[in-house]
């Protein structure tokens, strides 16, 4: 009975064991059932890094970290002992970063290169390149140097800010900007009521005014034009022979306009007309005998 007891609680322990190694393995991203390579990184500066720390190429996870051994030999040189998957092949010019996060985790990132693969076992170069954090220590002094000028701008800003004249630059940027809006409206409205009747009408003229191409067209100007020089150069001719006609002293104007003697005898005969009118006037019953009762014997 005893036996059996003692073997129960070996069994009991063993299992425990076994446990204990598979869940410690999961806990560290290990899985036992996957084999993987082992390669050497070797850096100068491994910052935040730790064993366990995944592994990634591409933002991918590869494996973990499985060791980080300080070489005392080597002026302080670091080697990283890492497990990755067995599949995965990476070349001699490879190279490797630690990132670190801004709210912490850190994490190594394996920038595959184009050369000869590399065999398990094998080692290659760390960056030295720290990530984020590194940077930020190296920006400090440049920071320090910018703080007090950070300080006089704030200060300045704030001087500004409290200037009533910024409360009346404020509004005045609020009723720009409300007329603006107004304006911008009013555009709206003209392009979407004003603007086709405009092109409507717009397109009506272009019409008539091709009509009016067209019917241009049609005309013939040159049978116009000649024409009008026939009518022309006929009042021309017409103007000649009157001209003519008035200047020669054989017709009848031509001897009204030229004959002097013709224009004595008229100027006479008008005035000894006019003699005889005033005369009628004066003594009608010289010219006009009326009687009742017949005609007086002389």
């Amino acid at each position: 009975m005893k036996n059996i007891k003692e073997i129960k609680l070996a069994i009991t322990v063993i299992c425990t064991i076994v446990i204990i190694y598979f869940g410690l393995s999961y806990l560290k991203g290990i899985n036992i059932f996957k084999s993987y390579s082992t390669y050497n990184i070797l850096f100068n500066d491994v910052t935040g890094l730790e064993e366990s720390n995944p592994v990634y190429v591409n933002g991918f996870p590869i494996g973990i970290v499985r060791s980080i051994d300080y070489d005392y030999t080597k002026s302080g040189q670091i080697t990283v002992k890492i497990e990755v998957d067995k599949k995965m092949q990476i070349p001699e010019d490879s190279y490797a970063e630690i990132k670190q996060g801004l709210i912490g985790g850190t994490t190594m990132m394996i920038k595959l290169g184009q050369g000869r693969v590399l065999a398990p076992g094998g080692s290659f170069k760390g960056s030295e390149e720290i990530g984020i954090m590194s940077k930020a220590k190296e920006l400090m002094p440049t920071v320090e140097k910018m703080l007090p000028k950070i300080d006089s701008i704030l200060t300045s800003l704030n001087n500004i800010l409290g200037d009533p004249a910024i409360n009346s630059i404020i509004s005045n940027a609020n009723t720009i900007t409300r007329n603006l809006t107004l304006t911008t409206d009013q555009l709206n409205n003209l392009m979407k009521k004003d603007i086709p009747v405009l092109m409507a009408q717009l397109n009506v003229i272009t019409k008539n005014t091709g009509d009016i191409t067209s019917q241009l067209k049609e005309v013939d100007f040159i049978s116009t034009i000649q024409n009008v020089n026939n009518t022309i150069l006929e009042a021309k001719q017409l103007t000649a022979s009157l001209n003519e006609k008035i200047n020669s002293p054989k017709g009848s104007l031509g001897l009204l306009l030229n004959d002097n003697q013709l224009y004595n005898n008229l100027n006479s005969t008008l005035m000894s007309t006019d003699a005889l009118l005033q005369d009628l006037k004066a003594h009608p019953k010289r010219y006009v005998h009326f009687s009742l009762f017949g005609k007086k014997s002389e």
